[in-house]
């Protein structure tokens, strides 16, 4: 866990707490259809924490679920997140997820304005 902070137009990083992945029991992400930057890891006990933004919190849990796949194969629970955007074959999937959803977004909505833009014969 990092402690931010600001001095004057300095910004100050400190390292509170470590923990070790293997003794993460579960994430979670309290309301999964609500965009809010707080979540609870539990380990040993349960700590809340608050991420920079919703999508710095999606990109936590995902770093932490591909970090268990690659190295421990732990059976730890991710709940109360959006499925879609913590699994790597849903339609959304790229090494910048966040962007590029953005960017579907955009394209669907101009594909949206042009069509109705558009006259039929």
């Amino acid at each position: 866990m990092v402690k931010h902070w600001r001095v004057d137009r300095e910004e100050k990083y400190e390292i509170v707490e470590k923990w070790f992945l293997k003794d993460l029991e579960m994430i979670d992400g309290k309301e999964a259809d609500t965009d809010n930057p707080y979540f609870d890891m539990h380990f040993h006990k349960v700590y809340n924490i608050e991420a920079y933004s919703c999508a710095s919190k999606y990109t936590f849990a995902r770093t932490l679920n591909k970090l268990n796949a690659t190295y421990l194969k732990k059976d730890f629970k991710i709940v109360n997140f959006d499925d879609t955007y913590l699994n790597d074959d849903s339609i959304w999937s790229s090494s910048n997820r966040d962007f590029l959803v953005v960017m579907r977004v955009c394209f669907y909505a101009s594909n949206l304005l042009c069509l109705s833009l558009c006259r039929l014969p």
